[in-house]
């Protein structure tokens, strides 16, 4: 933004600063950070923390002051249900991750029957370890396991046991990196084998394939974006387009965490222009009313500050590397399935 001469506003152009602290994931810090960057650094506006717990403190604190949010890695439906006016979502939210990976389950051959489905205690991991059973009852799918375990959890293995005699054909695991690697490795380990492992988040990452390697193999994953996707802009051009600058200028591929935080910060600059003034009040009303194609996908706001107006995708590691598998049409990689069982794999 800034080598573009920064954000034009009335005739003038600002150079953006962004102040930023480490709030360690802990939503308390988290808190009293963004209380200290309202009250003391006296920002503007505010983009939001990574995770739904921290968002929830800041989004609360945010509508205290009056300053718009734009809430980039929060997905939780619950953020959108406070009745707020200031926070505004650019993600797809919680209740969407399992059914998109569910949605392109019923669409294989053989049309897989039975679920089995995990997920964190906290609060994003459950809204979707919820919306995944209620999908599964209301489109044929009987749910054969439904637990949630302790957030930083060392050993699913009784989960996985109880998984395994169940024999169900897709498992739907809601959680983080973390929980994702230690399902794999001991999935693999008990010999747990389903038609169709899907997470929601962690195999998106270069550290899930990076520690799992051959294991990885098969894994379903639902995301918020991919390079793959027919979006574009008239700032960073196309989905490709911005895959191409992020690399050149970081030396790795984004994954979709990335790419919805650059999009927040792309909001927030075409509602400031919009509104032509710095004052909170406008550019908020500006996001309310923002209705625009970007490189990630369609943003428009719903009344609560929800983005429903951008599909997820469903991606699948194949070959060591990630590709887009769903929806069909702009997927340019088949869906590999049923994933082989872990004796024919060796």
């Amino acid at each position: 933004m800034n080598t573009r001469g920064g954000i034009r506003v009335g005739g003038k152009a600002y150079k953006v600063q962004i102040v930023y602290y480490d709030d360690q994931s802990k939503p308390q810090t988290s808190a009293e950070l963004t209380e200290r960057l309202i009250s003391q650094d006296r920002v503007s506006f505010l983009l939001g923390p990574y995770g739904s717990p921290a968002t929830f403190a800041d989004e609360a604190i945010a509508e205290k002051h009056k300053i718009p949010i734009v809430i980039t890695e929060g997905a939780a439906d619950q953020l959108f249900q406070q009745g707020y006016k200031y926070n505004f979502g650019i993600t797809s939210p919680a209740s969407d991750y399992a059914a998109v990976m569910l949605k392109l389950a019923v669409a294989l051959k053989p049309k897989p029957e039975t679920v089995a489905i995990i997920s964190a205690d906290d609060l994003f991991s459950i809204e979707v370890g919820n919306a995944a059973k209620s999908w599964a009852d209301h489109n044929g799918l009987r749910v054969v396991y439904f637990q949630k375990y302790p957030v930083g959890t060392a050993d699913l293995s009784a989960a996985l046991t109880s998984i395994r005699s169940q024999h169900p054909d897709v498992l739907i695991s809601s959680g983080h990196l973390e929980d994702s690697l230690l399902v794999m490795k001991q999935a693999q380990t008990l010999d747990v084998n389903v038609k169709f492992y899907g997470f929601t988040v962690g195999p998106t990452t270069p550290d899930f394939v990076k520690a799992l390697g051959p294991a990885a193999e098969y894994v379903f994953a639902s995301s918020q974006w991919s390079a793959d996707v027919t979006y574009r802009d008239g700032i960073f051009g196309s989905a490709k387009d911005y895959n191409k600058l992020f690399q050149l200028r970081y030396g790795f591929e984004p994954d979709y965490h990335a790419a919805q935080a650059t999009a927040g910060g792309l909001a927030l600059q075409l509602a400031i222009e919009k509104a032509g003034t710095l004052d909170p009040q406008k550019v908020r009303d500006a996001l309310a009313g923002l209705d625009v194609m970007t490189f990630y996908g369609p943003i428009r706001f719903n009344a609560q500050g929800l983005n429903l107006s951008k599909p997820m995708v469903t991606m699948q590691i194949q070959h060591g590397r990630l590709v887009t598998v769903w929806p069909f049409d702009v997927a340019p990689a088949k869906p590999i399935y049923p994933a082989p069982a872990w004796s024919a794999r060796r």
